[in-house]
């Protein structure tokens, strides 16, 4: 049942995909400014079919640690394709740092950057890095909430991977507080997984890191409370 579950829901998935994609890319003509919005409809449609078709519920616990308007940092565990997602549903005006090979996507790469996305050159070494700290600080200015997955890659839900500059390089230059958050997405939708599994996916939001400041030091110690913190249960220990 849970192989045929996904199936139906990957019809769903796609099918989406490529009709909202064609939409899309009327909206670049006729309103450009409107791509958001459908990013976001898209993630709320597809999370929608999660829950229906696949028995997969979304429990988030705190969102206090957002601030109330404006900018803001996160970042995340990277377990599941869910996670590059979820986010476009919850905040009002995600920009998420993903790969730049997903711009090569038909149709749906022509939308990321019109939708406020942030892709990355993962192999570009120094020049990437401050192209990425470049674009991110624009997005904070834009009052935008920036989500970065600090570990770089998927990883299973029982490790944590070693993570990368780029997030204390952001946090240096916007001064905005660093948001760590867990979850245990892998546990139903594994990574790079066809079958997803009914259950409840668990996403916490964790107290707020302050931004490193010029100190000798402070982005490497920012940077090892941000591990402790993403090692951290998703469920709370429940």
């Amino acid at each position: 049942m849970a192989w045929l579950r996904s199936l139906l829901f990957n019809l769903w998935f796609f099918g989406l995909t490529v009709v909202l994609s064609i939409l899309g890319m009327a909206l670049l003509v006729a309103s450009p400014g409107r791509v958001g919005a459908l990013a976001r409809f898209w993630a709320r449609r597809v999370l929608g079919g999660l829950r229906v078709i696949c028995g997969i519920r979304l429990v988030v616990r705190g969102l206090e640690h957002l601030p109330p308007e404006g900018p803001a940092l996160l970042a995340s565990r990277h377990q599941s394709a869910f996670d590059t997602l979820v986010w476009l549903a919850i905040l009002p005006r995600c920009s998420y740092v993903l790969k730049r090979e997903l711009l090569r996507i038909p149709l749906f790469g022509r939308l990321i950057r019109p939708a406020g996305q942030i892709p990355v050159d993962r192999e570009g070494g120094a020049a990437a890095l401050r192209g990425l700290v470049r674009d991110a600080a624009a997005a904070a200015a834009a009052g935008r909430q920036i989500v970065i997955f600090p570990e770089g890659t998927r990883a299973s839900p029982d490790v944590v991977l070693p993570l990368q500059p780029g997030i204390a390089a952001i946090a240096a230059r916007t001064g905005l507080a660093v948001i760590p958050v867990v979850t245990d997405s892998g546990l139903v939708w594994g990574r790079r997984a066809f079958l997803k599994r009914p259950g409840v996916i668990h996403i916490r939001l964790l107290a707020p890191l302050a931004p490193p400041d010029a100190r000798p030091g402070a982005r490497g110690r920012m940077m090892v409370a941000l591990a402790a913190a993403l090692a951290e249960p998703a469920d709370g220990g429940e």
